[in-house]
């Protein structure tokens, strides 16, 4: 708390007036970071744009304002309710993934729930890794593996 009271330029007594405990703390920048995303999702109007289209303004979006929030990932601390991310955050997505499958912008063999989390994964790589890559390189390198696969053959059967 002491470094984050400096980093921030405030006294601790200030910053335990606001923030008594560092779950507390943690739980402010959380719901910060929920609101911030959610609001992208919405200036995105992703129900208006191609599905592709619409992607590559969220990956962007969400790399972006996620770069802000890498040191609460890095934590391990969930301070925000799983079932309000996916409210707000998932199910959005997954109603563009499915809008992706049944008009053919995506591909049909894998489920939007799998897409989702192949998606969020991608996102979270390239948000820890931004800082010495930059938010459009990694935006371009997220988009590429997640819209046409990291190789030659993207979904190998199992034998």
């Amino acid at each position: 708390m002491a470094d984050i009271a400096d980093a921030a330029g405030v006294g601790r007594a200030t910053l335990y007036r606001y923030f008594p405990s560092r779950d507390l703390l943690l739980q402010a920048i959380g719901d910060t970071a929920l609101d911030e995303l959610t609001g992208r999702l919405a200036d995105a109007r992703v129900d208006t744009i191609p599905v592709t289209e619409a992607i590559a303004r969220l990956t962007r979006a969400f790399i972006s304002a996620g770069s802000k929030y890498v040191a609460l990932m890095r934590t391990g601390h969930k301070p925000v309710d799983p079932a309000e991310v996916d409210r707000r955050i998932g199910t959005p997505l997954r109603e563009l993934f499915d809008r992706g499958i049944a008009t053919g912008e995506l591909r049909g063999d894998v489920p939007s729930d799998v897409l989702l989390t192949l998606f969020g994964g991608l996102l979270e790589a390239a948000i820890k890794t931004q800082p010495g890559y930059g938010v459009e390189q990694a935006s371009a390198a997220v988009l590429a593996v997640f819209l046409t696969g990291a190789g030659p053959q993207v979904l190998v059967e199992r034998v």
